[in-house]
């Protein structure tokens, strides 16, 4: 089977959490790419008995519309019509299809679908002590400007939290999928510190609870101007941490981006850490290894084992990684420099929030002796 498939996987007595993987090799038709893929997937979930809690498909808009129709043929009863996030990227070495990544589970009680005005968005999943929600591509195509979108895609994802009793404090992890992120990304960023400030997220006398967050030039499949995802953990309440700051990487707020440079979180499973999109930059913010795709990438990736570092993580405990090359040329020369670590690697071709910076990392890691016992 010409797939690549990495699956990461925590146990507790309660429930398991895995994480999944699936990159095509080699350039088969997408028909064929698509399939070996979603089989591979269907075929881990099925032998894990697990179900999905979220799901990202990378690839060109050109592919799209296969993807979306051969997920669920291929899927069958594991499709329980939540949508995965469709996120256009580039053509890189594998072709139009990027690849795909799962998070699941195996546990007793099954996650259930979220609706919010007739369509279905996101899971919860209830077990006893530990509530964990997602959403995913939460968007609004039908306004104009791209501002008015990114300020309802966050009035959209905090009305359904309150339907469940919460809001964004109980958010550790945001993606942002910004298409045409470089001519707005600053708008953006207005957008999402005065919402975060009206809501006592940042301001004078908070805590200053930001969410990790990924915010990049991906843009959603229904050609939205941007749209969200994100996981939220209502049980236990107030149990999530943040990292502001470490090694080069000072507090983002200070030029102007409303996120966290990694959370802490407990979930079904164990305790996740969660790595906010990361790159070359120095102490002030400023991009490092200007016109230098090895410098980037080689800094980047030292920036976010300094934050895994920090949160008491080994390059073992990682379980997902996306890293975004603004070229396929920016791709290859990762390909020759990835393989030094045993991280689960996909790999999508898009801008990143400065026309300047060619690399991206974001990460998720399940510390392996965190796994919390459920008393």
């Amino acid at each position: 089977m010409a797939v690549n498939i990495e699956i990461r996987e925590l146990k507790s007595d309660l429930a398991a959490e895995i994480y999944i993987s699936a990159v095509p090799e080699g350039k088969s038709p997408l028909q064929e790419q698509a399939q070996q893929v979603f089989s591979a997937i269907r075929d881990t979930l099925s032998s894990k008995k697990a179900r999905i809690l979220q799901e990202r498909i990378f690839a060109s808009q050109s592919a799209m519309e296969t993807l979306s129709k051969l997920r669920p043929k291929t899927y069958g009863a594991l499709d329980d019509g939540v949508p995965p996030s469709f996120l256009v990227c580039a053509e890189g070495i594998s072709g139009p299809f990027a690849g795909v990544q799962v998070h699941a589970v195996t546990s007793d009680i099954s996650p259930e679908p979220i609706d919010s005005q007739g369509k279905l968005c996101g899971r919860i999943l209830r077990l006893p002590g530990r509530v964990y929600l997602t959403l995913s591509q939460i968007s609004a195509p039908q306004l104009t400007q791209p501002t008015e979108q990114a300020r309802a895609i966050l009035e959209n994802a905090e009305s359904i939290l309150k339907k469940f009793g919460t809001d964004f404090f109980s958010v550790p992890r945001t993606w942002i999928w910004l298409g045409d992120i470089l001519s707005w990304y600053d708008d953006f960023n207005q957008v999402r510190n005065k919402f975060f400030t009206e809501r006592g997220l940042i301001g004078e006398g908070t805590r200053q609870s930001l969410p990790a967050s990924t915010g990049i030039g991906l843009a959603p499949a229904d050609k939205s101007k941007c749209a969200l995802d994100l996981a939220a953990v209502l049980e236990p309440a107030d149990s999530i941490q943040y990292l502001s700051a470490v090694g080069k990487q000072q507090c983002a707020l200070e030029y102007g981006s409303a996120f966290s440079r990694a959370s802490k979180a407990i979930t079904p499973a164990g305790t996740t850490v969660f790595v906010s999109g990361t790159a070359s930059i120095d102490v002030t913010g400023a991009t490092t290894n200007i016109d230098d795709a090895p410098g980037q990438i080689n800094t980047t990736i030292e920036n976010v084992r300094a934050v895994l570092k920090d949160m008491h993580c080994k390059d073992e405990d990682v379980v997902q990684v996306v890293a975004y090359c603004k070229t396929a040329e920016v791709e290859k020369i990762l390909n020759g420099l990835k393989n030094t670590l045993p991280w689960p690697w996909l790999t999508a071709i898009c801008d990143i929030c400065r026309q300047d910076l060619l690399f991206e990392i974001e990460a998720t890691a399940l510390p392996q002796q965190e796994t919390q016992p459920i008393r």
